[in-house]
């Protein structure tokens, strides 16, 4: 018997298709603060990156990737609006291995991206402060903003706040392009594009392919963000997919967007691009500034900042919510009623994380680009076993039709393992045995 058909009763399952407009819009969140998180490290510096090295070569890449990493991310809401459970539960109906390796990804993905994420923030804080401050004192402040809004609104509050947050970049960052559009760079007389379709380029596509749009183990914080909503707001597997579709193909829209930036301001230039993210995040805002204008100077300032701090703040309660619930099925015994969710355990979780993303900026700073070049390996070879066991979830699973796999999705779901697999065999082959 499939024990994964025996999970919890499942919810009243809503499939009124008369629902007003205003209704759906407003229970959109979960997949808002996923597009949120996505589009910090993948979009403003890898995507970018990829405009600015290779043009639009990688347009295609980017949009292969969004469409076969969907299926996965898509499995998130399924499950939970099937099922009652977020993933990890289902993780954990798996087995307690496949829940001990996820929750110690996970931990380690915490700290290193948030640190990153937060290095990122506080560097673009500094310009807008009339004077100067420690890149440590910058990293405490955003620290303790993303503190106050979580422990002091926790979910309605960095819902709000995600929302925000995508409606200002969106805005911003089309305006950006439009602009750029007008006056593009002008490459050099000598310049000849290089071509990713080489061995040299593997590293960089893995990179790109790691995080775009996001690592996939964030398909897991959104299903953890949709089962909190769905404890003080009616949400119907309609609205829960439309939030969904809206953030996913926002983030996939935004990384094209971002490549257009790069390639549109940077590619052909004699301008060698900044190693470091936070480096190349100022280096962006100086060339938008020639570019464009001096006047554009502050516009992509608050662009980047918005979308590293959305990040930040996202992955922030993201990550702890997901590591207190795998903390609680780990240490869950079989013979004794199941625990609740602990929103101090929550908190808990938020704190460590806070404390040991700063400890890393104030001790290991030297040490940060090489850890956050091991998670996005990480990410990459990761992805093709996440995503898998997201396959294994709603397929074993009893759904409701609604949210059952199609045919046509199930076909997209094994092309796109046949595709994260094989390029992991090809970057293993790459990396390890060429």
């Amino acid at each position: 018997m499939n024990p994964l058909s025996e999970s919890q009763p499942s919810p009243t399952f809503d499939a009124t298709p008369q629902r007003s407009w205003r209704q759906v819009l407003h229970s959109m969140g979960p997949g808002i603060m996923m597009a949120a998180a996505a589009v910090g490290g993948s979009h403003l510096v890898a995507s970018t990156q990829a405009g600015a090295i290779y043009g639009y070569q990688l347009a295609l890449l980017i949009l292969l990737v969004n469409l076969f990493k969907y299926p996965f991310f898509r499995a998130g809401v399924q499950y939970t609006m099937g099922t009652g459970d977020s993933l990890v539960e289902g993780y954990a109906k798996l087995g307690k291995p496949y829940l001990w390796l996820f929750a110690l990804l996970c931990a380690f993905s915490a700290v290193v991206n948030t640190a990153a994420l937060l290095m990122f923030s506080a560097s673009l804080l500094g310009y807008f402060l009339p004077f100067t401050l420690a890149p440590l004192t910058l990293a405490f402040i955003v620290m303790a903003i993303c503190l106050a809004i979580l422990l002091a609104g926790h979910y309605k509050a960095l819902d709000k706040l995600s929302k925000g947050i995508m409606i200002v970049l969106t805005l911003a960052t089309v305006l950006a392009v439009v602009m750029a559009m007008g006056n593009p760079a002008q490459p050099t007389a000598d310049f000849v594009a290089p071509s990713p379709w080489n061995l040299a380029a593997i590293g960089f596509i893995v990179v790109t392919m790691g995080w775009m749009p996001a690592p996939i183990e964030v398909s897991s914080l959104t299903s953890m963000w949709l089962k909190s909503q769905r404890r003080y707001q009616n949400v119907t597997p309609r609205s829960a997919m439309f939030d969904f579709n809206v953030g996913y193909i926002g983030t996939a829209v935004l990384a094209l967007v971002f490549l257009a930036l790069g390639a549109l301001v940077l590619h052909g230039t004699d301008v060698e691009l900044a190693r470091s993210g936070v480096g190349f995040s100022h280096q962006l805002v100086g060339l938008y500034a020639t570019t464009i204008g001096e006047w554009s100077r502050y516009l992509i300032a608050i662009i980047a900042f918005f979308c590293i701090f959305g990040s930040t703040i996202t992955v922030l309660d993201g990550y702890a919510r997901v590591v207190a619930e795998s903390q609680r099925l780990i240490f869950q015994s079989n013979d004794k009623p199941a625990k609740k969710f602990n929103p101090q355990w929550n908190t808990a979780w938020m704190l460590i994380i806070a404390i040991g993303s700063l400890a890393i900026i104030a001790f290991l700073a030297s040490a940060l680009l090489p850890m956050l070049d091991f998670a996005m390996i990480m990410a990459f070879v990761t992805t093709p076993i996440f995503a898998l066991l997201n396959y294994i979830l709603v397929t074993r699973t009893k759904l409701p039709q609604e949210l059952a796999l199609s045919r046509r999705q199930n076909i997209l779901s094994i092309v796109g393992l046949i595709y994260l697999f094989g390029f992991l065999a090809l970057f293993i082959w790459w990396k390890w045995l060429m």
